[in-house]
Order: structure tokens, then C-alpha cells, then sequence
């Protein structure tokens, strides 16, 4: 589910912006008076930004785990269907050919007609359930979000963080252990999807 890793590390990137414009005005701030740099500083100082690791959480969060079985399942079934309609077809043809030169010009007409419309209808139902399967996993990657999105804010109530950003290694260099709150929000996460599990 990259399209889950995309959005947070789009939000990763606008914090590190904002942190280089926090820096570099603190720089050129230098000149102002002790009370206001007490006050920059201190403002710093409250300033806190945890993360989690993204793969950590989507090999052991089980909301995520079950989610990608039922895309699989869905996979299967319709790669099930399509080879069914495939063999169905192919079956037809083999009776076609069998007739061969044995058929009238108004039969092998017939037959051509009826051959580009199981042409079409194969086109149709292929497009039709790989739009059902795209949409399930938009679905999921959307439900997947806002459980997250939703957990974090009620975590974060208690913690203070300005921030709590998804790990990417492609746009962080150094993360600081200290501030990984990852087994943290896998174990607050699991426990929520058990328990909506034991209500069904």
C-alpha cells in the first residue's frame, strides 16, 4: 500500500520545510531583544516530533494484515472468474472449428458475430472486477489512514507532540530511537481493531 507511505511522506516533507524556516529565522533573529530570544528558545524546547516506522506498522498492524488477505481472496476469485469465461470460450471455439468448412456462409456469419461478442463481454466483466478490486483497495488504504489518523490524535492527547511523522528512509538521513513511538502505536492500534472485532 504505497499510496498510504506517499501521503505520509508528503506531511513529512512540509514539516522538514517548516523546520528550516523555524531555523533560519531564529538565525536572523539574533539581534532582537534577550526576552524575545528566551522566548524563541523556549518555544523550541516545547517543540517535539516523534515517528513511526511505515513497514514496521503494515507487517504487524492486523487491521492492515487482514485487509491485504481479502484483496488477495478478491484477486484470486476474480482471476478465478476470468479464467473460467477464458475456458468457456475456448470451448465454443473448439466446436466452431470442429464444423469448420461444414458451415453456411449465414453460419459462419452468425459465428463471427457471436465470437466478437464474447470478445466484448470478456473485455467488459475483466474491467468491470478489476474496478471492484481497485476501489476495495482504495477503500482500505482510506480506512487504514483514518484508523491511524484517529488513534494518533487520541494518543498524542497526554504526549505533546507537534508532530508524529512517518519514517521514510528516502527523506530522513538520522532519526534519534528515542523518539520511535512505533511499538507504541502497533500495540494501541492492534488492541482497538480486537477490540471492534469482539463487538461484531
Amino acid at each position: 500500500m504505497k499510496y498510504l507511505s506517499l501521503v505520509l511522506s508528503a506531511v513529512a516533507t512540509l514539516i522538514s520545510g517548516y523546520l528550516l524556516v523555524q531555523h533560519t529565522s531564529k538565525k536572523s533573529g539574533t539581534s532582537d531583544s534577550g526576552a524575545s530570544t528566551e522566548a524563541a528558545a523556549g518555544s523550541a524546547a516545547e517543540f517535539k516530533i516523534a515517528y513511526f516506522d511505515i513497514d514496521s506498522l503494515q507487517n504487524k498492524y492486523e487491521y492492515f494484515k487482514d485487509a491485504l488477505a481479502q484483496l488477495k481472496a478478491k484477486e484470486e476469485n476474480m482471476n478465478k472468474e476470468l479464467s473460467g469465461l477464458e475456458r468457456s470460450y475456448q470451448k465454443k471455439i473448439n466446436e466452431w472449428q470442429q464444423q469448420g468448412a461444414s458451415m453456411s456462409q449465414s453460419q459462419a456469419e452468425a459465428v463471427q458475430r457471436e465470437y466478437g461478442q464474447m470478445q466484448q463481454n470478456y473485455q467488459q466483466r475483466r474491467l468491470t472486477l478489476e474496478q471492484q478490486l481497485e476501489n476495495l483497495k482504495m477503500d482500505y488504504k482510506k480506512n487504514i489512514k483514518t484508523k491511524i489518523e484517529e488513534y494518533l490524535r487520541e494518543f498524542n492527547k497526554d504526549k505533546g507532540y507537534a508532530y508524529i511523522i512517518s519514517y521514510e528512509p528516502e527523506l530522513m538521513f538520522y532519526r534519534d530511537t528515542v523518539y520511535n513511538i512505533t511499538d507504541q502505536i502497533i500495540q494501541g492500534l492492534n488492541a482497538e481493531y480486537k477490540k471492534g472485532e469482539e463487538k461484531k
